[in-house]
């Protein structure tokens, strides 16, 4: 899986360049249409707000929004006014614009298809760039996405905010030695034009990744005994992950040295943490090759349930979606 992924990448070792080192920032948000674009800017222009990060301020933003998505266009005015009014966040008409303005890029857009078209002209500019999830609307164009920064060579990462909740961390790095089992729960509310698990269940299902790593083989989706959403991972060496729909983030894991709590959300802070250190180093926290496993896997759930439940290789999704 790897070899594979890489292959679709032509992932290189050179260091990324024009790394971003001033002292504060001028961060530029492309998408006021969920509520990360304003709770990020009161936890980094805030000094006063609860874990307030230093690093950089929010000082431009781009409104995006997606007419045929409630959740998006009811909410990015709304949004967009606090920005400007509560934090004298400028606006801008075009991406174009705000990049010349700024340093360093959050593309916060909550619908995932206009991604690939937003990241674009953040390229041109060799900005480094947070994509929020789902890092796009299909596995195709997610991969097309981390092909087109590796090409231009430009720093960038996704990522829950739940990957850096403190259990799901101490399991990561070796609380309970090597994981053989992992379960993850999370809501997951379901958006019409995105794969089921890409809109909320992706939260459940980084947290799952962070603690199995990559190495998924195959995919089988079903329901839990009260109709709820069930997928079943199988890693290689027969390690088994799953991730099931629940009113709340939370999970286990076991390892060969006990077993541990994982899959908590302890809210923003952690991950604007790795933000602000990825945007000062341009080293990121998250490889390419993890979030798009992670986007294949929950693709492939998606085949699987149109498939009535059959396992579904996780390899052969990706092949389907880039193009090799």
């Amino acid at each position: 899986m790897r070899v594979l992924i890489a292959s679709i990448l032509m992932i290189g070792t050179a260091a990324f360049c024009n790394q971003v080192v001033a002292a504060d920032l001028r961060i530029g948000i492309i998408g006021c249409d969920t509520s990360h674009a304003v709770a990020f800017t009161e936890t980094l222009n805030n000094p006063a707000a609860a874990g307030h990060v230093s690093g950089g301020k929010v000082v431009a933003a781009y409104k995006g929004g997606s007419p045929d998505v409630p959740s998006s266009w009811s909410r990015v005015e709304e949004y967009s006014k606090k920005l400007s009014e509560s934090y004298g966040v400028k606006f801008y008409t075009t991406i174009e614009e705000l990049c010349r303005n700024v340093d360093v890029v959050l593309l916060e857009s909550v619908d995932g298809r206009p991604h690939l078209e937003q990241l674009k002209p953040v390229l041109k500019a060799r900005k480094p760039v947070f994509i929020d999830k789902p890092v796009a609307g299909s596995l195709k164009d997610a991969v097309e996405i981390f092909r087109l920064l590796k090409e231009a060579n430009v720093p960038a990462f996704s990522s829950s905010a739940l990957r850096f909740a403190k259990d799901t961390q101490a399991v990561r790095g070796g609380s309970i030695g090597k994981v053989t089992y992992a379960e993850t729960y999370g809501p997951c509310e379901l958006e019409p034009h995105h794969p089921d698990l890409f809109w909320y269940g992706v939260h459940a299902s980084e947290s799952l990744f962070t603690v199995m790593g990559t190495g998924c083989e195959k995919v089988k989706r079903g329901t839990t005994a009260d109709g709820k959403i069930e997928v079943v991972g199988t890693w290689l060496g027969g390690r088994t992950g799953i991730v099931r729909e629940a009113g709340k983030f939370h999970g286990l894991a076991r390892g060969d040295r006990g077993e541990a709590p994982i899959g908590s959300f302890d809210g923003y802070q952690p991950l604007l943490v790795e933000i602000m250190k990825f945007f000062k180093t341009g080293v990121a926290p998250v490889s390419p090759e993890a979030t798009i496993e992670i986007f294949a896997f929950m693709e492939a759930a998606d085949e699987s349930k149109r498939l009535n439940g059959a396992e579904v290789s996780v390899a052969d999704v990706l092949r389907k979606n880039s193009g090799r």
